[in-house]
């Protein structure tokens, strides 16, 4: 299950969230150069209830996140055919691309923890007094 998509979501709706999801995926890597877009993984489909409309999260490598969103935005209405081509249902969703930023605050996040962790950098470390061989009370 897509972490984008509600808890609450019915079966065949995340059936078909996944299938649009695994289908874009193949279309994207097959037919938009990398040089134009870059490495483009998609990490989640969200649906509209009547399947109108598809919320679709990607992450790039190799390329700026706006880029790769106006590449995919511009390939947007064929992307669309396509995926008619595949899926065998009576409406197919108008596709909207958006930057997952999950992957960045991850890292981000993993960055701060391994800071706080390092020796000689956590601040109860920079406070507290330093012990004394001497001291013979503890």
């Amino acid at each position: 299950m897509s972490r984008h998509q509600p808890k609450t979501m019915p079966a065949r709706n995340q059936r078909l969230a996944d299938q649009i999801q695994q289908d874009l995926a193949g279309i994207i890597q097959r037919e938009i150069p990398i040089s134009r877009a870059g490495l483009v993984t998609l990490t989640g489909v969200e649906l509209t209830a009547d399947y109108a409309h598809a919320k679709v999260y990607f992450t790039v490598l190799g390329a700026e996140p706006a880029q790769a969103q106006a590449v995919l935005d511009e390939k947007a209405g064929w992307l669309h055919s396509q995926l008619f081509k595949l899926l065998h249902i009576h409406t197919i969703p108008t596709l909207h691309f958006l930057h997952d930023e999950q992957l960045a605050r991850g890292f981000a996040m993993n960055e701060l923890i391994e800071r706080a962790n390092r020796p000689g950098t956590r601040a109860d470390d920079a406070t507290a007094e330093p012990e004394d061989p001497d001291d013979k009370t503890a």
